[in-house]
């Protein structure tokens, strides 16, 4: 294993490229689970080199598949790169990348959404939060289907400093299908503006550093591709628990075309809605004819604080559902229309 400051470089020995591994292994992208491989290792290339210099770093890279970006990745003379494939059919072709770079890669055959990288790596690299991130990475081409899942699950492992944020304010470099690239990235008052736009941003520095054209991939996406770089802010832009202000902003967007009060709304039971939205947003100095797209990270900010006295005010608050009352209303409701019904036989 190459040590901290060493000026030698590694390079991949010639190997099958990887539409041949794809042959050879009989490996096909499951629809279903939206995979779609990166073939051009230009491209991987450019992923790579737009994640920062991982000259003797660190990588965690999830979902490797046929290892395109694995390869990029190896070639960017890292220490060490942990892959975790959750699909048995890409081991194969991983080893045979393992074998051509002796105690460099490491495979776990297992889900990403349920590992735990909290001692995958040497607690000699861990930093101070208030330092500059850590010599370690995290770099993945994500199917689809878990992108959106798997980055909320981050940011909330950003908000608690656990999972791979142990080791300080670890970068990541992923790709997203591009419409959520630009959910992610984008800026209070655009048509992209969302949940999402939110909650990667009250925690991170966002970076939409590169778009890739589905044709580049097989099978082709019906979407372009977009890669997105997260840096983890020093200190958040809302301090507030993860679940309180995840459960703000989705109210806020539950009705994205209507003002926001009407999602806002939503936080509160029916007998005190009225009473208590026009409190919050009063308390909060938020226009109450804003669109939920119009509100901006200070908004959220001003709005989760005054939630959060209103919940310690008022402990049940916070578990409050508006779909359960409303369940429970209907339900009460055809109660009434069966004992009426009863009352006339």
């Amino acid at each position: 294993m190459a040590a901290s400051g060493t000026l030698s470089t590694f390079r991949l020995p010639p190997l099958p490229t990887i539409r041949e591994i794809i042959k050879l292994f009989r490996l096909q992208a499951v629809k279903q689970l939206s995979q779609n491989f990166l073939l051009d290792l230009r491209l991987t290339d450019k992923i790579v080199r737009k994640a920062g210099d991982l000259t003797n770093a660190y990588v965690y890279e999830v979902g490797p598949g046929p290892g395109g970006i694995t390869r990029s990745i190896l070639n960017a003379n890292v220490t060490e790169l942990l892959v975790v494939e959750k699909d048995s059919r890409f081991i194969p072709g991983l080893q045979m990348l393992s074998d051509a770079a002796p105690g460099k890669l490491r495979i776990v055959h297992g889900d990403v959404l349920t590992y735990k990288i909290e001692r995958a790596f040497p607690e000699s690299l861990k930093r101070r939060w208030e330092d500059d991130p850590p010599n370690v990475h995290i770099i993945g081409n994500l199917p689809f289907s878990v992108s959106t899942p798997l980055i909320i699950k981050w940011l909330e492992n950003v908000s608690c400093k656990d999972g791979p944020f142990v080791y300080g304010r670890t970068q990541m470099t992923l790709t997203f299908q591009k419409e959520v690239a630009e959910r992610l990235t984008a800026s209070t008052g655009s048509k992209q503006r969302s949940r999402l736009s939110v909650m990667a941003q009250y925690l991170c520095n966002v970076q939409h550093i590169l778009t890739i054209p589905g044709r580049a991939f097989v099978p082709k996406p019906e979407v372009d591709v977009g890669v997105v770089h997260f840096t983890p802010l020093t200190r958040p832009r809302i301090e507030q628990p993860f679940k309180l202000v995840e459960r703000v902003v989705q109210n806020a967007f539950q009705f994205r075309r209507k003002y926001c009060y009407r999602g806002l709304g939503m936080l509160f039971p029916e007998v005190q809605r009225v009473e208590s939205t026009e409190k919050l947003l009063e308390l909060a100095d938020v226009d109450p004819t804003l669109r939920p797209s119009q509100l901006s990270v200070s908004h959220f900010k001003s709005l989760c604080d005054v939630y959060r006295k209103m919940c310690d005010e008022d402990p049940h608050l916070f578990t409050y559902n508006f779909r359960e009352e409303l369940k429970q209303n209907k339900s009460k409701n055809q109660e009434r229309e069966n004992d009426k019904e009863r009352s006339r036989r």
